[in-house]
């Protein structure tokens, strides 16, 4: 997973032809550590996708442009528009977070 540190390579990562996923989290955000334990597998079976992270606390702004209202949050991101919003409390286990992203991307 790419550590995204700029709007600029932001704006340039979420223009892809192809879908992105991005993971907003903060670094004192508890339910952002309990996800950082389970998404490997998550990455493993969605290897076909670029999978990036934000920091929300980081890059201000950008979790308000995208209504990321709390965090973790999980998007998906085409030609520069988002597709698909997971937010925080539905990305609490391993299966409801593989299951929204086999929902939104096949």
């Amino acid at each position: 997973m790419e550590y995204i540190k700029s709007r600029e390579k932001f704006n340039e990562v979420i223009q892809s032809e192809e879908p992105v996923i991005v993971k907003f989290f903060a670094d004192w955000c508890p339910d952002c550590k309990r996800m950082d334990m389970f998404i490997d597998g998550i990455l493993e079976e969605f290897k076909n996708y670029k999978w990036y992270e934000v920091n929300s606390d980081e890059l201000d702004g950008i979790a308000q442009e995208y209504e990321v209202m709390g965090i973790p949050s999980i998007l998906i991101f085409q030609n520069g528009e988002k597709l698909a919003h997971q937010h925080s409390a539905y990305t609490k286990t391993p299966d409801s977070v593989t299951e929204f992203l086999h929902q939104q991307l096949g």
